[in-house]
Order: structure tokens, then sequence, then C-alpha cells
């Protein structure tokens, strides 16, 4: 596994478990730090586990050392960022919405950027 793949994973750790945790715990306080409304509880920390999930999945495959025990948790990667970004996509072209948005498209973005060189270099 290529070095720039294991620093991918590590960097997805933290980002995961720092927006998982308060999605999953405490959505309502989380979300309103960025003022995002409405704020529905339910959706939130459905989105939180599966980000906590990924969390997970990504700290085990920075302990990996094979290129095949991390060869799915990468496609998984491609698929859950690409899909959002097209999700966001969709939005952000025919609506206006705040910077935060914004932010979590390029945060998608660089990791589907990411997820996908890692995805040729093996």
């Amino acid at each position: 596994m290529s070095r720039s793949t294991r620093i991918t994973f590590g960097v997805h750790f933290c980002v995961a478990l720092l927006l998982g945790l308060p999605m999953l715990l405490a959505p309502g306080r989380w979300l309103d730090i960025v003022e995002w409304q409405p704020v529905d509880p339910i959706i939130s920390r459905l989105f939180g586990a599966p980000l906590l999930g990924l969390a997970w999945g990504s700290f085990r495959s920075w302990r990996a050392t094979d290129w095949d025990q991390v060869a799915f948790i990468v496609e998984l990667e491609v698929v859950f960022t690409v899909l959002g970004i097209i999700g966001l996509l969709r939005h952000l072209i025919f609506n206006v919405y705040p910077w935060y948005v914004w932010t979590l498209f390029l945060v998608l973005a660089l990791f589907a950027f990411a997820w996908i060189v890692a995805l040729f270099r093996k």
C-alpha cells in the first residue's frame, strides 16, 4: 500500500470521527454551531453512524499492510464520496446554500480524488 493511501486513511479517520461522533451523539447542538437549520435528529444520527463506521474502516485500513486488505474499503470510499458529490452538486447548482455546504462539497471532492488515486495506485 502506498504512503499517500496510508496518509489518506489516517486523515479520513480523523475527519470522519470528528464529524460522525457529534452527529450521532448530539446532532442538534453540533449543527447549531454552523446554524444548519432545520435539524432532523433521526436523519442526522443515521448519517453519524455510517461516518463512524467509515472511520473504523479507515483506522483498520491504516493499520493494514497489504492492498488486498484495504481494496474493498477504498472502493467503498470512492462510491460514497462520488455519490455524495453528485447529490450535493444537484442542490448547489439549483439553490443558494451557505459556505459550510460548499465546504462539505469540497471535502468530499478532495477525498474522492484521494480515494480514486489510491484505487489506481494500488
